[in-house]
């Protein structure tokens, strides 16, 4: 009679031959992002990117062309596949303005900032004088989305009587400079400082609370502060 417990799976290791071929692109810009963290856009050789997704230097120019196409795909599907979401719910938000500012910068946080994503800004910081061409391809797929939405949030809460009027291009940069800070200095002293243990949940709401609140006191309880 026969076994009717006979166990059909392939035995020994999965090798890279036997992958799907639809978890190659995705196996490609993981490891491609993984590099450009590593050792910048500069030193990083396609070669090395096929080597380290298990695959030959011809395979990767089935799917990529260059490394600038592989570089705008690694920043596609780690950054810019969030915005159009970003932009719906901004839009759908039925909350404060506040509460949306929050919200906004928490979760840039923990789809990107924390994630391997962040070295894409990095990236961009130390090597855009080198690749012009890279930086105006990602102002125009991050940075500029990015600010409009932004600016959405502070017009949203200046129309609503919410925030103060202000210079909302100028309000936009006080949003993002701490944001990259903190990518900043992850990514540099802060992996070997002793002094500061920066926790990004409590740093972005001491922002957070900067920007909403100001430094400065309102004037009547300074002048009781200061017996006027």
């Amino acid at each position: 009679m026969p076994n009717s417990d006979i166990n059909f799976q392939t035995h020994g290791p999965v090798t890279k031959w036997m992958r799907r071929k639809d978890d190659r692109p995705r196996e490609l810009l993981d490891a491609a992002l993984t590099l450009f963290d590593e050792k910048g856009y500069a030193e990083t050789r396609v070669e090395e990117v096929a080597q380290k997704a298990g695959v030959s230097k011809g395979t990767l120019f089935l799917y990529f062309s260059s490394k600038e196409e592989l570089f705008k795909e690694v920043v596609r599907t780690n950054i810019s596949i969030h915005i159009p979401l970003w932009n719906e719910q901004v839009s759908d938000y039925q909350g404060s303005s506040a509460e949306l500012l929050k919200l906004f910068m928490n979760r840039w946080w923990t789809q990107i900032g924390e994630t391997k994503a962040a070295a894409i800004y990095k990236m961009i910081m130390t090597e855009s004088n080198k690749f012009p061409q890279l930086v105006s391809f990602y102002q125009d797929e991050v940075v500029q989305p990015g600010e409009e939405l932004i600016r959405q949030i502070l017009q949203r809460g200046i129309s609503n009587g919410e925030f103060r009027p202000l210079n909302v291009d100028y309000g936009v940069l006080s949003v993002i400079a701490p944001m990259l800070f903190l990518i900043t200095w992850r990514k540099s002293m802060g992996a070997y400082s002793n002094r500061i243990n920066i926790i990004p949940e409590q740093y972005i709401a001491a922002q957070i609370d900067n920007l909403l609140q100001g430094f400065l006191k309102p004037a009547h309880e300074f002048k009781v502060a200061k017996g006027f």
